[in-house]
C-alpha cells in the first residue's frame, strides 16, 4: 500500500466523524455557575427560611443555625475587652487623688509601726543584759524590727509608683491587650453573624442538605445556590474542530425536551484539551482529544431550564428563530 492510499484511510474515519458532529451536533449539557456555603461553625440548623427551587436575591436569609453558644463566646469577649480597657484608662490617667492620699496613710501607719518595733526592741535588749529575757525573745523582737522596716520600705515604694506615674512598658502591655480583645471581639463577631447565612448573589437554591434540628459538621455544604441571569451550555468541541470556534461566536443549541432551540454566544473555550466523556462519542472515537466550551443561553425562558439536561449546539449561520430572539 502506497503513502497517499496509507493516509486516505487513516483520515477518512475522522472526516466522517466531522461529518457526524456537524449533522448531530455538538455533545453537552445545561449547567449553571454553582455557589456552594460551606458550615464554618458546627450548630444545629434552627431555622429553614427557603426550600428547593426558590429564586433568593443577595443578602436574603437563606437559613440559620444556633446563636446561643457563639452569643456566649462573643459576650464573654466583649467583657474582656471592656476589662483591658478600663485598666488602660487608668494608666493613661494616673492615680486619683485618693488613691495617692491612701497610700501615704499605709505609709504613716508603717513608719509607726516600725517605730514602735524600734522600741520594743531596744527595751528587750535592756533586759536580755539584766538576765530577765530569754534570747529566744530578743530574737522575736529583731525579727519584728526587721518586718516593720520591710513593710515601710514596701509602702514607700508604692507611693513613689503613684507620685511617678505609669511607666510607657506598661502603657505599651495595656494598648497591645486591648488591640488583642477587641479583634477577637472582631472575630466572634463575624462567625456570630455568620450563623445568620445569606445568599452572596442572586440565585436559586438548588440543595438544601439538612433540615430542622441537624448538625452539619465544619466544612460541609450548608446551601447550594444556581447563580447567574441565565445558564449555560457545556459542550465538547472535537480537536479538528477547535480552530472554528472562538469566543463570541453565535450557537444554535437544542435542549432534550425544550421544543424551540436557543440562541447562544460562545463564552469561553478551554486552551486545554481533555478526553471526551463517555456520552459525547463512542467506540473508537472516546478516546480523541477535545476543548471544553461554554455557550450562555439567551432568552427569557433559558433561566426556567435545570441543571443537568443533555443538549446539542450547532453553528449558527444567518438569522434563525429561537428562545433568544
Amino acid at each position: 500500500m502506497c503513502r497517499r492510499q496509507w493516509l486516505l484511510l487513516w483520515t477518512l474515519p475522522l472526516w466522517l466523524a466531522g461529518c457526524n458532529g456537524d449533522q448531530d451536533g455538538l455533545p453537552g449539557t445545561v449547567e449553571w455557575d454553582r455557589v456552594n456555603i460551606l458550615t464554618e461553625v458546627s450548630e444545629p440548623v434552627v431555622k429553614l427560611a427557603v426550600k428547593e427551587g426558590d429564586w433568593v436575591e443577595q443578602g436574603q436569609l437563606l437559613l440559620q443555625l444556633d446563636p446561643r453558644r457563639q452569643q456566649a463566646r462573643l459576650d464573654t469577649a466583649r467583657a474582656q475587652l471592656a476589662s483591658q480597657q478600663a485598666r488602660l484608662d487608668e494608666l493613661q490617667h494616673g492615680a486619683r487623688q485618693e488613691t495617692v492620699a491612701a497610700a501615704r496613710a499605709d505609709l504613716a501607719a508603717a513608719n509607726s509601726q516600725a517605730h514602735n518595733a524600734s522600741l520594743a526592741l531596744k527595751r528587750a535588749r535592756d533586759l536580755y543584759q539584766k538576765g530577765s529575757l530569754a534570747r529566744s525573745q530578743l530574737d522575736d523582737s529583731e525579727n519584728a524590727l526587721r518586718t516593720a522596716n520591710a513593710r515601710v520600705d514596701a509602702r514607700r515604694a508604692r507611693l513613689t509608683e503613684l507620685l511617678h506615674g505609669t511607666r510607657p512598658e506598661q502603657l505599651d502591655q495595656a494598648e497591645a491587650a486591648v488591640a488583642a480583645a477587641r479583634a477577637q471581639v472582631r472575630q466572634l463577631a463575624l462567625t456570630r453573624q455568620r450563623l445568620d447565612v445569606v445568599a452572596p448573589a442572586a440565585g436559586r437554591v438548588d440543595a438544601l442538605p439538612h433540615r430542622l434540628g441537624d448538625q452539619p459538621p465544619v466544612g460541609s455544604p450548608l446551601v447550594t445556590l444556581l447563580t447567574g441571569q441565565a445558564p449555560y451550555a457545556r459542550i465538547f468541541v472535537p480537536e479538528g474542530r477547535r480552530a472554528t470556534i472562538q469566543p463570541g461566536d453565535r450557537y444554535r443549541v437544542q435542549v432534550d425536551g425544550v421544543a424551540q432551540p436557543f440562541s447562544a454566544v460562545v463564552r469561553s473555550v478551554r486552551s486545554d484539551p481533555a478526553f471526551t466523556p463517555y456520552y459525547a462519542l463512542s467506540g473508537d472515537d472516546a478516546s480523541r482529544l477535545t476543548y471544553r466550551a461554554e455557550l450562555l443561553l439567551q432568552g427569557d425562558g433559558a433561566r426556567q431550564l435545570p441543571a443537568g439536561v443533555p443538549c446539542r449546539a450547532w453553528p449558527q449561520h444567518g438569522a434563525e428563530s429561537g428562545h433568544g430572539q
